[in-house]
């Protein structure tokens, strides 16, 4: 009626508007009196004749016009709410409360249902639609889009605020409060325009490289006459396999193989999990050495990009062959899926590798000026061991070097008490962060040694400084890379970084020479991640031992300095004491922190001693250090702790591994650890 009433007066102040007009006329009429009395007459005349017509035309159609317009105005008004009633578009207006006010008639064919949801809540009807979506931030300017799945269909929802004080006249905004707002609900229909797009993306082509790992290996250990016979059981295994995926697949050179195929069957690839590297490892015609594949796969899920596809093939191959091989690799954009890696890495025999880096190594060296050396956080003897072998070779190539070490540990402590303070070396041999990233400059190597992982470093910053990096490691890849490296050397084979420094010690310089003191460390890192020649060691382990022996390494010496004190051999006991055995298969124990300065060292220490327990496959011991929970992990050959470690955002080798754990007590740290084991091991994974 209010709205009514506004629209009779508007219409009728626009029907009065020719007796406005006229006032200026008789204004000017008066004043032409004073000036021609003759025009003034003439102009008299013809405005009695305007103000009659006017008035007869105003008097007798007003009624008419007034009526013609209000019937057009209602006429509108209910022609837009038919239209709004039969719109397409399933719509529906709710309270700030969330309850349905008001729905068209798409909306209830939309839910399949009448008007009982009317004054029902909207969450009734969509449970995807809350009250803290309708409760919008200003960032959202009054309007919200969501996507929900319901009863077999996908809906883009829409949802805007309308405020009721905004579209009231100002004699109704007086009575309407302040909370007073509506929101307008519209669903639109996308369930087509899914699975458009799904089935766009099944037929998306991923490429996928295959690499047989230890290609010479195998045909070394296999008699002459069945050479031939293993290569054409290789190439039928893996031929067939991927016809089953409905694949197309190209033989590249001897040990390598590419192959395409569709997403869809990449999936089931994926479901049995690459059960190819199985089959090609039970291969067995008398050859002493199982056949172990890489695999890896890559695909834009973004676009329809096949060139990047390709170049992801190839990054999840480093990432596969980095990681040991005999698994595979699935790269889709940013994510990374990983499958297998069960076996351990097998020893390389051929050393041209380690050749090939140690010369390209001592060729970036001779280009700069200054070498800065850094490990992980914490370092340990092998990571002080491998720097001091760098430092070594930057020395005789008359480099200024230096080693980043922010912490002094007691499992360093021992080897460190004789560079400090000695007359034999300069007293800047150890920077910590703040020096190192003051003297870094155009003209610095940063190699970093024992880690690959750029987070784990004791200074990050330093790899954004320089383009200028080299890493060298014997850990397993991860996602997380050191990227743009100019010189990257990873082999997980290797027993230890201070295996692979000797190696390139020895193909750097034609007569190298360590200290006796240097000697000692890099042969206490081989001890150490060997635990004495025990794990991963094979003939190059050895070989680089002798090596160090010749330096002046003593095997007296390194034990003497490398001693456990009494209190740490309590609380290693303690630790092996307090093991916990979980699903008859793992040991699982945590070590007390006060009173040692090193508690991951004697975490590590009793994982190892719980391996000799008759049983136990594999073992984790948990540590508290300043309110992150460590965890060491290690193995025997037949489980995988770096697989473990890595579901929990670390990583290692396949018989020694680790994990760092923040914002959880130590309690919580065990459970969580129970809980990886308890789901792989119903996932079949071990």
């Amino acid at each position: 009626m209010k709205e009514s009433k506004a629209l009779r007066k508007e219409i009728d102040k626009y029907l009065k508007i020719p007796f406005a007009l006229s006032c200026p006329l008789v204004i000017m009429n008066v004043v032409l009196y004073f000036s021609d009395l003759r025009s003034a007459v003439f102009v008299s005349s013809i405005l009695v004749i305007y103000l009659g017509a006017s008035l007869y035309m105003y008097v007798k159609h007003r009624p008419n016009v007034m009526s013609d317009l209000m019937a057009f105005s209602f006429a509108h008004g209910s022609v837009q709410s038919a239209l709004i009633k039969e719109l397409a578009i399933p719509y529906t207006l709710v309270d700030h409360r969330g309850r349905i006010l008001w729905s068209n008639k798409a909306f209830f064919d939309a839910v399949k249902s009448d008007r009982q949801h009317m004054r029902k809540h909207i969450q009734n009807v969509f449970n995807d639609i809350t009250l803290e979506l309708l409760d919008m931030e200003p960032e959202d300017q009054n309007r919200r889009v969501i996507h929900i799945y319901q009863a077999e269909h996908n809906y883009r929802v829409e949802i805007r605020k309308v405020d009721v004080r905004s579209l009231l006249t100002d004699e109704m905004t007086e009575d309407a409060a302040e909370d007073d707002v509506l929101y307008a609900i519209y669903l639109y229909d996308e369930t087509e325009l899914v699975q458009v797009s799904e089935e766009k993306d099944k037929i998306k082509l991923a490429v996928g490289h295959i690499y047989i790992d230890n290609y010479e290996e195998a045909m070394e250990s296999t008699e002459e006459v069945r050479k031939a016979l293993l290569v054409a059981l290789i190439d039928r295994k893996i031929t067939k396999y991927m016809q089953s995926a409905d694949a197309i697949i190209k033989k590249l050179e001897k040990d390598k193989y590419i192959f395409v195929c569709q997403q869809q069957h990449l999936d089931l690839l994926q479901q049995g999990k690459f059960s190819l590297l199985d089959e090609v490892r039970n291969i067995n015609i008398g050859n002493e050495t199982p056949v172990t594949l890489s695999i890896s796969v890559g695909m834009n899920p973004d676009q329809d990009d096949y060139a990047s596809a390709y170049e992801y093939s190839h990054m999840a191959m480093d990432l596969a062959l980095g990681r040991g091989g005999d698994q595979a690799v699935v790269k889709m954009g940013e994510k990374i899926i990983y499958y297998g890696g069960k076996t351990q890495s097998a020893e390389k025999s051929t050393r041209v590798k380690a050749r090939v880096k140690a010369h390209a190594l001592k060729e970036l060296l001779a280009t700069k000026d200054r070498v800065i050396i850094m490990g992980h956080r914490k370092p340990d003897i092998d990571c002080l061991g491998a720097a001091l072998g760098i430092y070594r070779l930057a020395t005789i190539m008359e480099k200024k070097a230096h080693i980043v070490i922010n912490e002094v540990t007691s499992s360093i402590r021992p080897v460190m008490n004789h560079f400090v303070g000695s007359n034999v070396y300069p007293e800047d041999i150890f920077f910590n962060s703040e020096q190192a990233l003051q003297a870094i400059d155009p003209n610095t190597v940063v190699v970093v040694v024992d880690v690959n992982r750029p987070s784990y470093t004791e200074c990050e910053e330093l790899l954004s400084l320089t383009k200028n990096i080299v890493v060298i490691d014997h850990h397993r890849q991860g996602e997380e890379i050191v990227e743009h490296a100019t010189l990257s050397y990873i082999e997980p084979y290797a027993s230890s970084a201070c295996e692979m420094v000797a190696e390139i010690l020895q193909y750097s310089v034609d007569k190298p020479k360590l200290r006796p003191v240097e000697a000692d460390a890099m042969y206490a890192g081989i001890l150490v991640d060997t635990d004495n020649f025990v794990t991963k060691t094979g003939v190059r382990t050895f070989e680089a031992a002798s090596f160090l022996r010749k330096c002046g390494a003593d095997m007296i010496r390194v034990r003497k300095a490398f001693r456990t004190d009494m209190t740490s051999y309590k609380h290693l006991s303690q630790g092996v004491s307090n093991a916990e055995i979980f699903m008859d298969d793992f040991a699982i124990s945590q070590v007390p922190t006060k009173g040692i300065d090193s508690p991951t060292v004697v975490a590590a220490k009793v994982a190892n001693d719980l391996l000799d327990v008759e049983g136990v496959r594999a073992s984790f011991v948990l540590s508290d250090v300043d309110g992150v929970i460590y965890i060491s992990a290690r193995s025997l050959d037949d489980v995988n702790v770096q697989v473990i470690m890595e579901q929990l955002g670390g990583g290692g080798h396949g018989t020694v591994a680790g994990a760092q754990l923040k914002d959880m007590t130590i309690d919580q740290a065990r459970e969580k650890m129970k809980e990886v084991l308890t789901n792989m091991r119903q996932n079949g994974e071990f």
